[in-house]
Formats: C-alpha cells, sequence, structure tokens
C-alpha cells in the first residue's frame, strides 16, 4: 500500500496532516538543505519521514511542481506590483527607513573600524 505524503487543497500542495505547504519544504531542499535540518529547524512539526516523502514527491513531479512554483511566483509578482501602485506613500517611507538603517549600519561600521585602528595604532610593537 503506497503512503500519500503530498496532497492538494485550497488550491495548493500540502504535506499530508500539516499546514506546511510543499513550496515551503521545496525551497527548503534547494536551497541545499539536508532533510534532516528540514525536519528539525526547519519544520519541527513534521517528521523525517513527511520531509523525504515531500522531497520524493518532488523529485517524481519535478515538472509540474515547477510549473506550480512559477505560477506561484507569477502571482506574487503581480500582486506586488499592484500593491506597490495602490500604496505608493508607504512604499517610499519603507524605502526610507532601509536607507536610514543602511547608512546607521554603515556609520556603526565606520565607527567600529575606526576604534579599531585606533587601538593598533596606539600599541608599540
Amino acid at each position: 500500500m503506497e503512503k500519500a505524503y503530498v496532497e492538494q487543497r485550497q488550491g495548493g500542495y500540502y504535506l499530508v496532516d500539516s499546514r506546511v505547504s510543499l513550496e515551503s519544504v521545496v525551497f527548503a531542499f534547494l536551497d541545499g538543505l539536508s532533510p534532516e535540518t528540514i525536519a528539525t529547524e526547519c519544520f519541527p512539526t513534521l517528521t523525517l519521514e513527511q520531509v523525504y516523502g515531500a522531497i520524493t514527491y518532488y523529485l517524481a513531479n519535478r515538472e509540474t511542481v515547477n510549473t506550480y512554483l512559477e505560477n506561484l511566483d507569477a502571482e506574487f509578482q503581480k500582486f506586488r506590483e499592484t500593491n506597490q501602485r495602490e500604496n505608493v506613500d508607504f512604499y517610499n517611507k519603507l524605502a526610507g527607513a532601509k536607507r536610514n538603517l543602511l547608512i546607521n549600519q554603515w556609520q556603526k561600521f565606520v565607527s567600529k573600524q575606526m576604534l579599531i585602528s585606533m587601538k593598533l595604532s596606539s600599541r608599540h610593537f
């Protein structure tokens, strides 16, 4: 008797008896994570058997799953573009906050490098 590890529901692929999507496991696997890491660190609610089952399903149905993932990505990009057009002020604020964060990180880095340089130059070898 064959055991099913992946099922289609609500327009997507999910691991049986779980709320974890197939794409979550597949992306972790494609990023180079081992099944053991995926099971213990990424999705501790899954068993190692479920993770291997999901990966096996992906490998056996790669063309279908890749098409599904491409469609998901296209939907996401469309949603993102629409959202950015409809919320220009929010995205401008977000970009400003990101810019300020990067500036602050750079300033901290430069300050730290200056302190290190000063400490090294004050030592006599």
